[in-house]
């Protein structure tokens, strides 16, 4: 093969590359424009692109992970806020009962997140003679979803009551964000079907 013949290969090979990149890009693109937060669903996807190869069982799944993932670390938040004020002995017995209910609504969220997360893996292995079975783990993942929202609801209503508002601000931050990606993953879930 001559240098020239080479050369046009890389090239070739190389905007192919890009080409299947680009085409990957957009598939998430497009699925989270139907979403109730694009651009955080963009900005929290965009780097599973290559791996999902535009299924989007896959992405749904990298979504609920990256939920499960961010109310594991609101949940760890709040808990050493508590911890820290708590040895300060900073809180009333109503701050500290809603930030105590905070915490547990909040575990209860990424326990839920992740047995979605299995189950979603559980719906890989569906075909088409088996749409009752996929329907079943798929109205399971949105149940426990749309039950983790609810949990990072009323984690925010018992703040709002008690706390003080250093620490609902804190805190709202951290568990606005987790709902904002929760409802985008839960989006993604509701565009599923077999054969996704």
């Amino acid at each position: 093969m001559g240098r020239f013949s080479l050369a046009f290969l890389l090239l070739l090979l190389s905007s192919v590359a890009g080409g299947v990149a680009s085409s990957t890009a957009e598939f998430v693109r497009n699925a989270c424009s139907r979403t109730r937060y694009p651009d955080l669903c963009e900005q929290c996807l965009a780097v599973y692109a290559p791996a999902v190869h535009r299924s989007k069982l896959a992405l749904a799944r990298a979504a609920l992970s990256v939920s499960a993932d961010r109310a594991g670390t609101a949940s760890a938040f709040v808990g050493r806020m508590s911890a820290s004020a708590a040895a300060r002995g900073s809180r009333n017995s109503l701050e500290a009962g809603a930030v105590r209910d905070c915490i547990e609504t909040l575990r209860d969220g990424v326990d839920r997140l992740r047995r979605s997360v299995k189950e979603m893996a559980a719906m890989a292995g569906f075909a088409d003679s088996r749409r009752s079975r996929f329907a079943w783990h798929l109205s399971n993942v949105q149940t426990w979803v749309s039950a983790a929202l609810t949990d990072e609801t009323t984690c925010l209503e018992g703040l709002a009551q008690f706390a003080d508002p250093s620490v609902r601000t804190a805190v709202r931050k951290k568990v606005v964000e987790v709902a904002q990606v929760t409802s985008n993953a839960l989006a993604l879930v509701n565009q599923l079907g077999p054969k996704n």
